[in-house]
Protein backbone atom coordinates (compact mmCIF):
# COMPACT_ATOMS: atom_id res chain seq x y z
CA UNK A 1 0.00 0.00 0.00
CA UNK A 2 1.12 3.18 -1.10
CA UNK A 3 1.81 6.66 1.66
CA UNK A 4 -0.45 9.64 1.01
CA UNK A 5 2.53 11.30 -0.12
CA UNK A 6 2.70 9.08 -3.15
CA UNK A 7 -0.88 8.66 -3.28
CA UNK A 8 -1.08 12.60 -3.31
CA UNK A 9 1.67 12.71 -5.78
CA UNK A 10 -0.41 10.59 -8.04
CA UNK A 11 -3.48 12.95 -7.56
CA UNK A 12 -1.33 15.75 -8.70
CA UNK A 13 -0.13 14.41 -11.93
CA UNK A 14 -3.35 13.12 -12.93
CA UNK A 15 -4.58 17.13 -12.64
CA UNK A 16 -1.61 18.56 -14.02
CA UNK A 17 -2.18 16.24 -16.97
CA UNK A 18 -6.02 16.82 -17.45
CA UNK A 19 -5.69 20.56 -17.42
CA UNK A 20 -2.22 21.34 -18.49
CA UNK A 21 -3.62 22.94 -22.14
CA UNK A 22 -6.22 25.05 -20.60
CA UNK A 23 -3.36 26.72 -18.20
CA UNK A 24 -0.87 27.54 -20.33
CA UNK A 25 -3.71 28.96 -22.67
CA UNK A 26 -4.70 30.67 -20.10
CA UNK A 27 -1.27 31.86 -18.78
CA UNK A 28 -0.45 32.63 -22.21
CA UNK A 29 -2.98 35.47 -22.59
CA UNK A 30 -2.56 36.70 -19.30
CA UNK A 31 1.19 37.36 -19.72
CA UNK A 32 0.72 38.68 -22.80
CA UNK A 33 1.28 42.57 -22.67
CA UNK A 34 -0.32 43.59 -25.95
CA UNK A 35 -3.60 42.45 -24.95
CA UNK A 36 -6.35 44.58 -23.21
CA UNK A 37 -5.78 45.06 -19.33
CA UNK A 38 -9.66 43.51 -19.03
CA UNK A 39 -9.22 40.03 -21.28
CA UNK A 40 -5.46 39.29 -19.03
CA UNK A 41 -7.93 40.40 -15.90
CA UNK A 42 -10.21 37.46 -17.17
CA UNK A 43 -7.67 35.03 -17.51
CA UNK A 44 -5.47 35.56 -14.77
CA UNK A 45 -8.99 35.06 -12.66
CA UNK A 46 -10.18 32.03 -14.73
CA UNK A 47 -6.21 30.82 -13.56
CA UNK A 48 -7.14 31.31 -9.78
CA UNK A 49 -10.18 28.95 -10.61
CA UNK A 50 -8.27 26.04 -10.88
CA UNK A 51 -7.80 23.81 -8.34
CA UNK A 52 -4.90 23.34 -6.13
CA UNK A 53 -3.62 19.69 -7.84
CA UNK A 54 -3.25 21.68 -11.34
CA UNK A 55 -0.31 23.24 -11.41
CA UNK A 56 3.18 21.65 -12.74
CA UNK A 57 4.64 22.84 -9.37
CA UNK A 58 2.60 20.25 -7.11
CA UNK A 59 4.37 17.25 -9.18
CA UNK A 60 7.81 16.13 -7.63
CA UNK A 61 9.47 13.02 -8.35
CA UNK A 62 8.82 10.48 -5.48
CA UNK A 63 10.62 6.83 -5.19
CA UNK A 64 7.76 4.01 -6.28
CA UNK A 65 9.11 1.99 -3.91
CA UNK A 66 8.97 3.99 -0.73
CA UNK A 67 7.49 7.04 -1.16
CA UNK A 68 10.92 8.93 -0.58
CA UNK A 69 11.32 12.26 -2.09
CA UNK A 70 15.32 12.97 -2.18
CA UNK A 71 17.76 11.33 -4.21
CA UNK A 72 15.17 9.82 -6.78
CA UNK A 73 17.05 8.63 -10.25
CA UNK A 74 13.91 9.89 -12.30
CA UNK A 75 14.95 7.46 -15.00
CA UNK A 76 13.98 5.14 -12.93
CA UNK A 77 11.99 6.14 -10.25
CA UNK A 78 13.67 4.82 -7.34
CA UNK A 79 15.41 6.13 -4.99
CA UNK A 80 19.11 5.92 -4.91
CA UNK A 81 19.24 2.63 -2.29
CA UNK A 82 16.43 1.16 -3.35
CA UNK A 83 18.32 1.64 -7.05
CA UNK A 84 21.06 -0.05 -5.76
CA UNK A 85 19.47 -2.97 -4.44
CA UNK A 86 17.68 -3.54 -7.45
CA UNK A 87 20.94 -3.22 -9.41
CA UNK A 88 22.88 -5.53 -7.17
CA UNK A 89 19.92 -8.37 -7.59
CA UNK A 90 20.00 -7.87 -11.36
CA UNK A 91 16.58 -6.61 -11.37
CA UNK A 92 16.93 -3.69 -13.34
CA UNK A 93 17.82 -4.39 -17.22
CA UNK A 94 20.75 -2.71 -18.79
CA UNK A 95 22.51 -1.55 -15.23
CA UNK A 96 25.35 -3.41 -13.65
CA UNK A 97 27.55 -2.80 -10.72
CA UNK A 98 30.54 -1.06 -12.57
CA UNK A 99 34.38 -2.10 -11.79
CA UNK A 100 37.29 -0.99 -12.89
Amino acid sequence: MPCARVIRDIKARKGVGANEIARRAYLMVARNQTLPTQVRLHAQMQLNTFGRYTRPTTVNNRCHETGRGRGVISEFGLSRFQFRIKALRGELPGVHKASW
